[in-house]
């Protein structure tokens, strides 16, 4: 857990002091549906947990809410980065380009290990990182 406040731009994400509290507010949130998991998520990201990881540790708390709710997942490789990052930055304000781009990239290949681990390297793509690919691992 993060002890500094921290901000990206000119937007800061939920102040130190009141961390816990949006934790809480986030768990109690509900994910039975695709708008409510998403939305869930959105507020994770203004929460911003951590100093670092939160982009790469969110989305794969993501995927984890659509599996276990829905049976399905992000294919990842399907979410143009840029389109991504414009749409998370946006998304307090207005959630529905984040539901836009994730909706049509959800599938029901739960166990599929090219998707999840593509999944992966798309995550550190988006983060900036390029060094290695999961499949010289």
């Amino acid at each position: 857990m993060r002890d500094v406040n921290l901000a990206k731009g000119n937007f800061r994400f939920a102040p130190r002091m009141y961390l816990d509290a949006s934790l809480k507010n986030i768990e109690k949130m509900p994910q039975s549906t695709f708008d409510e998991i998403v939305e869930k998520y959105v507020e994770m990201n203004i929460a911003h947990p951590f100093q670092e990881g939160n982009g790469s540790s969110t989305r794969i708390w993501l995927d984890l809410m659509f599996k276990k709710e829905l049976g399905m997942v992000v294919d990842w490789r399907l979410v143009d980065k840029e389109d991504y990052l414009l749409a998370m930055e946006r998304s307090p304000i207005r959630d529905i380009e984040i539901k836009h781009l994730l909706k049509p990239a959800l599938t029901d290949k739960i166990n599929d290990r090219e998707i999840y681990m593509k999944g992966i390297d798309h995550s550190y793509y988006y983060e900036g990182y390029a060094a290695f690919r999961t499949e010289e691992l």
